[in-house]
Parts: C-alpha cells; sequence; structure tokens
C-alpha cells in the first residue's frame, strides 16, 4: 500500500493519509524500514503494510518512496 505522512509527533509516532481510503492510519517510529523517525517530513510518499492490532489498524514496514 501506499500513502503520504499526514502528521508526525515528538513522540516518536505518526499518522498516513493511505491513498484511496479515507481514514488515516497510525504508524510508530518502531515499524518504520531503512529511514529514521526524525528523517520523514509531512507529505513525505510511503509504502506500508496494513495490519490489524489491539487497537485498530496500524502501517508497519513504512518506507520512504
Amino acid at each position: 500500500m501506499e500513502g503520504t505522512i499526514k502528521n508526525l509527533t515528538d513522540k516518536g509516532y505518526g499518522f498516513i493519509t493511505v491513498d484511496g481510503e479515507d481514514k488515516d492510519l497510525f504508524f510508530h517510529s518502531n515499524e518504520l524500514k531503512d529511514i529514521i523517525f526524525n528523517e520523514l517530513k509531512v507529505d513525505d510518499r510511503v509504502s506500508f503494510e496494513k495490519v490489524d492490532s489491539e487497537k485498530g489498524p496500524n502501517a508497519v514496514n513504512v518506507a520512504r518512496i
């Protein structure tokens, strides 16, 4: 899946606007692949996998494209 970084926090997580979907997807810095959280910027394009967790869907294997 692909999307755009919508929001980043100083606590190590953010949200992705998913292409073709209405709901944004949560991601945590632990789920980044080949990039450091502080290198991400709002509006960066990313690829990721969507998984279900206890708190709802999350993005994992997040990588800049």
